[in-house]
């Protein structure tokens, strides 16, 4: 085994120090270093070494990628553990080795890969070790640690990703029901910034990515380092700063007290954490959509615009209205229904039902198949609302099963809108909620699954002993959605969470949609789509058009506006269309018109955000990979204190391009006297070159409206 190991791929490079019979610590990671001899490397390691000698706690050059004790860390150790207070601070030293480069993952995705065996014999204790840098430049590491002796503890496996001394501002996000993805920046304190979750689910409030940069950096520049743990349970994710100069992102599984105890032979293997280096947040968000577009679950086709009944309807299920809504859905160009909660067993409200997976006679005398075949019949597939991981005390498998409930200490514990978590680490349980949805799924042609989860998970240990018991839950998720998927080729699948409440790398891996937030208002929507969009491809979330004034927030937009938010993601619509004017229906049409014609941009390319100077103005778009078209989208979320606001620059085009520029008068008529600037007048082409940094001016915009400007090279 050579002294160092040097990947490279997508312009990323990463340096990992391997002698000395320890576990691996990460030299570099960074803009790509070029092709480097032996010679080179052990010339870089000696560069980084810090003039301390005499207190190895001063050598925070000697860090390996899980930090231990022995080796003078200071900070949060690797592996937290014991043995009935032994066995606390374990000393790995590798006992094998392997590279490979260009290898396929277990994922079927490739990347150059360090596997490392290490041991103490002492603590009995064996870890495994993988380190991948991906081909789309993400590197990303999990460790799976075995005992070999009496039973033994684990309270936390940890990867730790050091970054340099300049990444000197964090960034991170919040946020709440209806807000989510709210941006929080900070300086790199000494110390420990630390972001957990404790709810069961990655959380509505989650950090969903913590970035680290170079004071100051944005959509476009500025060299950013951005870590994830991919895992839709309790987790962990922090950056550390030490005195002695120490800077690190790190996280993992969040354990609850006692959760892993592994009997000798048993193993515990941490989900994946990932770390993107990139020059500016819109490059670091290309490198996670790659790697989502190349997942398995991955979804194969177009993304078909959505028609849910849920703000139609709400509970109030009647074939004959239903079949209307059905009938205006085909009328505008809608592609799929959604028929949303109220379907099956005492469900007419929230208070009872979850869990009785079977449609309801009383609503549904003939079952779903009316529904279904006049969706089919009109040109639909036909999506059903489902939320099986939850039940209510007023329904038929509570009373029937109550110890299928999560409870500890002798309690089942609160409800949180009148509902309690079926424990699906039951094997009898999970098989009752498998078989009633393959039940439907054997019974009805039904194309796509809306997955809700509508409550954290608190005190969620497994009865009668009252163990902890959200990693096995997360796990039994994973496995039914793929049983789910096994057994119906096609189906597709939406994480709904109260929102985006359940969206990470680790439930992107089993589902095809994700829920963006229960809050259609477009102000709300512009911020939250576009933080999602750094981890996750924009045609993956969904974003529907709703109701004015907004049934979260009482706001009253223009359908323009409503329309020109969500068609940026995988677009729907919300409304009751029913009660939609001729007009309106029109507007829509138009809408759906745009977005299927322009698919396979919105969809396919690269996103890209303008860093206006303006904070009124938002300036998203997407570049198709040859360049050669664009989109872009210009927003005014209130009014700017000056007007004009100045040149709105459109990134990522070809410099050496000509390209036509319009606007998108077929689902945004300008007002009668609303004044447009001249290149909306005068034919011309301009260079990317122009257009990214002189830019063009902007039509003049009310607050809270927004404008499609499309570009094609000559």
């Amino acid at each position: 085994m050579p002294n160092h190991v040097h990947f490279h791929q997508a312009g990323v490079s990463v340096v990992f120090a391997t002698g000395s019979g320890r576990l691996p610590r990460l030299l570099y990671w960074g803009a790509g270093l070029g092709e480097l001899t032996d010679a080179e490397l052990d010339a870089l390691a000696t560069a980084q070494m810090p003039p301390f000698e005499h207190n190895p706690n001063d050598q925070v050059w000697d860090v390996s990628v899980l930090p231990e004790f022995e080796a003078g860390w200071l900070g949060r150790p690797g592996v937290e553990g014991s043995r009935d207070g032994r066995d606390w601070s374990p000393a790995f030293r590798v006992s094998a080795a392997a590279v490979r480069r260009g290898a396929p993952t277990d994922d079927a995705r490739t990347a150059d890969r360090l596997h490392v065996v290490a041991r103490d014999d002492h603590a009995e204790l064996t870890l495994e070790l993988d380190l991948e840098l991906l081909s789309t430049g993400l590197l990303r590491a999990r460790a799976s640690l075995t005992n070999t002796g009496e039973a033994y503890r684990v309270d936390a496996i940890r990867i730790v990703l050091p970054v340099p001394s300049h990444a000197d501002e964090l960034l991170d996000f919040t946020g709440r029901h209806l807000m989510e993805r709210v941006p929080q920046r900070t300086s790199f304190p000494i110390g420990l910034h630390a972001r957990e979750q404790r709810g069961g689910r990655t959380g509505l409030d989650a950090a969903h990515l913590l970035i680290a940069g170079r004071g100051g950096f944005g959509f476009r520049g500025g060299e950013v380092w951005g870590t994830h743990v991919a895992f839709s349970g309790n987790q962990s994710l922090y950056a550390e700063r030490l005195y002695n100069g120490a800077r690190a992102l790190g996280g993992g599984e969040l354990l609850q007290s006692g959760e892993i105890i592994l009997a000798r032979g048993e193993s515990y293997s941490s989900p994946w954490f990932y770390g993107a280096y990139a020059d500016g947040l819109d490059e670091l968000a290309g490198r996670f959509h790659a790697h989502v577009r190349s997942g398995r679950a991955y979804p194969s086709g177009p993304r078909p615009v959505v028609v849910n009944s849920w703000e139609a309807v709400y509970f109030n299920h009647d074939l004959t209205a239903l079949t209307q809504l059905v009938d205006r859905a085909a009328q505008i160009g809608a592609e799929r229904f959604v028929l949303d909660d109220g379907w099956f067993g005492s469900r007419r409200d929230d208070h009872s039902g979850l869990g009785d997976w079977t449609v309801s006679p009383e609503v549904w005398p003939d079952g779903l198949h009316p529904l279904i075949k006049h969706v089919r019949s009109r040109g639909m597939d036909f999506g059903l609302w489902v939320e099986p991981e939850m039940v209510n005390l007023d329904s038929e498998l509570a009373r029937a099963h109550p110890e299928w409930l999560f409870s500890a200490g002798g309690r089942v514990g609160y409800s949180s809108r009148y509902q309690h978590v079926l424990d699906l680490t039951h094997p009898e349980a999970y098989a009752h909620i498998r078989d009633a949805l393959l039940a439907l799924l054997d019974e009805y042609d039904i194309a796509y699954l809306k997955w809700d989860h509508n409550r954290t998970l608190v005190e969620a240990g497994h009865a009668p002993e009252g163990r902890p018991a959200i990693h096995g839950q997360t796990l039994a998720v994973y496995r039914l959605m793929d049983e789910l998927r096994a057994a119906h080729p096609g189906l597709e699948i939406e994480s709904c969470a109260s929102g985006s409440g359940r969206v990470d790398l680790g439930i992107l891996e089993h589902v095809q949609r994700v829920w963006g937030s229960d809050t259609n208002d477009p102000v709300e929507r512009q911020q939250i789509n576009r933080y999602l969009k750094l981890l996750v491809p924009p045609e993956l979330i969904g974003a529907h058009v709703s109701p004015s004034p907004s049934h979260t927030t009482g706001r009253a937009q223009t359908l323009q506006f409503r329309a020109e938010t969500a068609v940026w993601c995988h677009f729907g619509i919300e409304i009751d269309l029913r009660t939609s004017s001729p007009e309106e229906l029109a507007e829509l049409k138009s809408w759906i018109g745009f977005y299927r014609e322009h698919r396979h941009l919105l969809h396919g390319g690269t996103v890209v955000n303008g860093d206006h100077p303006d904070e009124a103005i938002w300036v998203c778009g997407v570049v198709a990979a040859d360049q050669r078209e664009a989109c872009y989208g210009v927003s005014t979320l209130r009014r700017s204190v000056t007007w004009p606001p100045g040149p709105a620059l459109l990134p990522g085009l070809a410099d050496h391009l000509h390209y036509r520029t319009s606007l998108a008068p077929e689902v945004q008529p300008a007002p009668t006297g609303t004044p447009l600037p001249e290149w909306t007048r005068v034919p011309g082409a301009m260079t990317g070159a122009v257009l990214r940094r002189a830019g063009v001016q902007l039509p003049r915009l009310l607050p809270e409206t927004g404008q499609v400007i499309r570009l094609r090279a000559d």
